[in-house]
């Protein structure tokens, strides 16, 4: 099993930025991929950022030149950069772990981002 733990969320005014952190903990396999997805009341879960471990990355189109993801391998950690945040932007995002050629998935508690206009 995996276990993640995020980390970063809050409340910030629209332009600023905030630093979302995810770390995952039991049977990492050294082929898996970290990211982030987010949830707004009433839609549905959204692709934010997604990055495997041999470096792969890919954006959901609505934060592409805002938002930067990065992961320690080493580390099983990564990371959401999240900048000029938009009220759009609100939610609680989930950090989300899988593993290619299984059906291993796990899924963070989620952490909640308000971003004020």
């Amino acid at each position: 099993q995996v276990h993640l733990v995020e980390s970063g969320g809050g409340l910030v005014q629209a332009g600023g930025s905030l630093r979302l952190s995810c770390v995952a903990s039991g049977s990492i396999g050294s082929l898996n991929s970290m990211g982030w997805y987010r949830q707004a009341p009433g839609k549905q879960r959204e692709l934010v950022a997604v990055a495997s471990s041999g470096g792969i990355i890919n954006y959901g189109n609505s934060v592409k030149g805002r938002f930067t993801i990065s992961r320690d391998n080493a580390k099983n950690t990564v990371w959401l950069q999240m900048n000029s945040l938009k009220p759009d932007d609100t939610g609680v995002y989930y950090c989300r772990y899988t593993r290619p050629y299984t059906n291993v998935v796990a899924w963070g508690q989620g952490t909640q981002v308000t971003v004020s206009s």
